[in-house]
């Protein structure tokens, strides 16, 4: 407090500013670049975010590994031996899950060390950005194309080759097809910075889990742009998981509070065990809607054999991209899937009432995914929201403050 009674404005704190919008912007930056500029290739994708990784280690190095780091640590070793053990099994230089992973702990522990002013930020700028950017992909698709140009950077950077069908200049899977649930506002599916459907949607999921734990610490004018966004994604996006999953959330807002912890260690055997009672009743349905997607991931599970959950057969694991748990399981084995879903469920602290509307909705979030999608959650350009949004809430919300005001570095206990 100062001599006048009123608290001092916390300082913004540039670096961790940096990396979270950077985590979200880099493709769009990326793609102005690969057309404005010079064509670029994979590898600077891949160096952009491992400059951002470098950062964030490096700052969490500076900072030192505290108590309170001990099981996202924990988390990222065990996952760096799995990844080992994948590689050496396999003879193959894999190493997607663990980049994942590495995601999760840098961003979950820079979030431990990030202050309210400046998490608000990341989000606020973040928000604007995408909203920003649909607004003129929704008013003028031929502007939007002009600006980032997403067919021609996916088929350089991903080597994703351009529709043959489309002249429009989007990326191939943002064209949609007739069949597909729509609201007809646009006829595409809305990609925003990301320049491709799938973020887009996982980042409306992510500004639904900020505004269910986060908007009684927001004014209302912010908490008015995060909700115009997630409502514009949700009518432009055609995304049904993050429809479902937002209508629930509404709902949580109030509930959430009154539901134990251990809800979250039940959600992926949940969701899984629904999976086996609609593929019970819909054993041949192989469209690309909600029941198809489900009935395609058990599918893939019933064909998993013993070989395939200890890690022995990897090269089957990359024709299963868009099932996730299968995908998991066959880069990281059964104990990284397991791994995940105790940190999921357990890490994210559950006592105050904003801490359980995270925690309930981030396993929702994940776990549904995982069930009718791909790995796309553990993306940089989602994730390090997600994760960094954890870290915050893990020791700056109520009880779980006061309990650890002053933290020990892990080095200097051991002395």
């Amino acid at each position: 407090m100062t001599e006048t009674g009123i608290a001092p404005k916390e300082p913004i704190q540039w670096g961790i500013l940096a990396a979270g919008v950077l985590a979200v912007t880099y493709n769009a930056i990326l793609a102005f670049i690969n057309h404005n500029i010079m064509p670029l290739s994979p590898a600077y994708v891949v160096m952009s975010e491992m400059l951002i990784l470098a950062y964030s280690f490096a700052f969490i190095l500076r900072k030192g590994i505290f108590e309170e780091d001990l099981a996202p640590l924990g988390y990222l070793l065990a996952t760096i031996l799995l990844t080992v053990y994948v590689m050496v099994i396999n003879r193959s230089g894999y190493i997607d899950h663990l980049r994942n992973i590495l995601i999760v702990f840098a961003f979950v522990v820079m979030g431990r060390w990030t202050n309210e002013r400046t998490l608000k930020l990341v989000f606020k700028i973040c928000c604007i950005a995408v909203l920003s950017v649909l607004i003129c992909e929704i008013v003028s698709v031929t502007a939007y194309v002009a600006l980032f140009h997403p067919a021609e950077y996916f088929e350089n950077t991903r080597g994703v080759p351009r529709a043959t069908y489309s002249d429009l200049g989007l990326f191939r899977g943002a064209l949609g097809f007739p069949d597909r649930f729509s609201f007809g506002i646009i006829d595409h599916r809305s990609s925003s910075i990301f320049l491709e459907q799938v973020s887009l949607a996982n980042f409306c999921g992510v500004m639904v889990i900020y505004l269910v734990s986060f908007s009684n610490r927001l004014r209302l004018g912010d908490r008015l742009i995060f909700i115009a966004t997630v409502v514009l994604i949700l009518l432009t996006n055609d995304t049904r998981t993050m429809l479902i999953f937002s209508i629930v959330c509404l709902g949580g807002y109030v509930i959430y509070p009154w539901l134990p912890k251990i809800l979250d260690f039940l959600m992926m055997p949940g969701i899984i065990a629904i999976g086996f009672i609609i593929h019970a009743f819909k054993p041949n349905a192989h469209d690309d809607d909600f029941v198809g997607r489900i009935s395609g991931t058990i599918r893939s599970i019933n064909a998993m054999d013993i070989p395939a959950t200890l890690g022995l057969e990897l090269e089957k694991g990359l024709g299963y991209v868009d099932s996730g748990y299968v995908f998991i399981t066959y880069s990281a084995t059964i104990f990284g899937l397991i791994l995940f879903w105790l940190f999921v469920s357990f890490f994210p602290a559950g006592q105050t009432p904003n801490q359980k509307r995270l925690c309930h909705s981030l396993s929702l979030f994940m776990f549904l995914n995982l069930m009718i999608g791909s790995t796309a959650i553990f993306s940089m350009k989602t994730a390090g929201l997600a994760w960094l949004l954890v870290g915050f809430l893990k020791v700056n919300e109520g009880k779980q403050r006061a309990a650890s005001p002053i933290s020990v570095p892990v080095a200097a206990a051991a002395r």
